[in-house]
């Protein structure tokens, strides 16, 4: 039986279930209010953008993502994906090395023979299909709202694309540049800098390595109010489940650890009035203040979240072998990205999407 995990949100429940090698992967989603129903064109269109083998700074690994919908016997929705071209055969010959910066090792121990390995189980980059299947229809209620999250890849390898702040606080150019974003095959606002990157990703392949980035996330149409203080505040109920993210390993919102480099006078964002509402003169808060949105078109809700390279490389290198109890090495072999950073920006805003619904919903019930 594959393995499950389950996120528990102020209304929504999520409940991911398979691995990266197993015959399906889904998602089961309660607390949707009733009506809610999937656009399947608009998941579709989400599916594509994050899904493998479309070029060659992803994983050579094809799967069509087709998404199924259908009501569990329990009244939940479940969605749910049949893999169609895996390889576990790829890892016969590691199943007893755990990979360096993976899941292999800290998995075994919890889980015992329990934690699959082909492909890294439910730990897998695999894994973000499911939860982008629920982050689809969370990004579909908040259009609705007038809500639109839009992400981009802001650095790769040190090169790096135009980003919010290089237009602060408001610059309709910027935003219409970044709506245009997901109908790129290399999701950046500068195609030139999206060359580099790309170049930087090939070096990478080329010398059987890999290379991590950022991606800037900007939430553009918050109303005012949205979060709270302590537990409830929005920056973490964020970050929970961008973390959630395989590869995942820092999120800062606005400034962020910028500010730490700075007085008080020059981090500070000044209130001011803009078409007769109060809003900020700068945006270096990151449109939250107190764990509560800001709101308006001079605030959005900015962070960025860095994913570091991909672990899964071609060259050599040292681990142990845990039946044999020696040190050694290992070589992998398996398709992998050599950058799973232009993939990963679907995730993100599907990630936003969910976090920002749920906490909405919560409102809009009194909670």
């Amino acid at each position: 039986m594959s393995m499950r995990s389950i996120y528990r949100g102020d209304v929504l429940n999520l409940e991911i279930y398979g691995e990266s090698h197993s015959p399906t992967i889904g998602v089961f989603i309660e607390g949707l209010p009733e009506g809610v129903s999937p656009d399947e064109e608009k998941t579709a269109s989400l599916m594509k953008r994050r899904a493998p083998g479309q070029n060659k700074w992803s994983t050579p690994r094809k799967e069509k993502d087709e998404v199924i919908f259908e009501n569990a016997p329990d009244g939940r929705l479940h969605g749910y994906i049949v893999n169609s071209n895996t390889k576990p055969k790829d890892y016969a010959s590691i199943m007893n090395k755990p990979r360096p910066s993976h899941a292999d090792f800290t998995a075994k121990i919890k889980y015992g023979d329990k934690a699959s390995k082909s492909g890294g189980g439910i730990f897998s980059g695999r894994m973000t299909a499911p939860m982008c299947i629920a982050g689809s229809i969370a990004l579909q209620q908040l259009e609705k709202r007038g809500i639109r999250i839009f992400s981009h890849v802001k650095s790769i390898a040190g090169i790096s694309d135009d980003t919010y702040f290089d237009h602060a606080p408001l610059d309709e150019g910027f935003k219409t540049s970044l709506s245009l974003v997901s109908s790129k095959e290399f999701p950046v606002v500068s195609d030139a800098s999206g060359e580099k990157m790309k170049e930087k990703i090939e070096e990478a392949r080329m010398s059987l390595d890999s290379v991590g980035g950022i991606i800037e996330t900007v939430v553009y149409g918050m109303p005012a109010g949205v979060g709270g203080p302590i537990f409830d505040g929005l920056e973490g109920k964020i970050a929970q489940i961008i973390y959630a993210v395989p590869a995942v390993k820092g999120i800062e919102f606005g400034n962020g650890f910028g500010a730490a480099l700075l007085k008080g006078s020059e981090n500070n964002d000044p209130f001011t009035y803009n078409d007769d509402k109060v809003t900020l003169a700068s945006n270096r808060s990151g449109g939250i203040l107190g764990g509560i949105s800001v709101g308006g078109d001079c605030a959005p809700v900015v962070f960025d979240c860095c994913l570091k390279p991909t672990p899964s490389i071609g060259r050599e290198q040292k681990t142990v072998d845990i039946e044999n109890r020696e040190d050694t090495t290992l070589e992998i072999s398996g398709r992998h990205d050599p950058c799973i950073v232009p993939r990963a920006v679907p995730v993100i805003e599907a990630a936003t999407a969910i976090a920002i619904y749920d906490r909405m919903l919560a409102e809009e019930r009194g909670m």
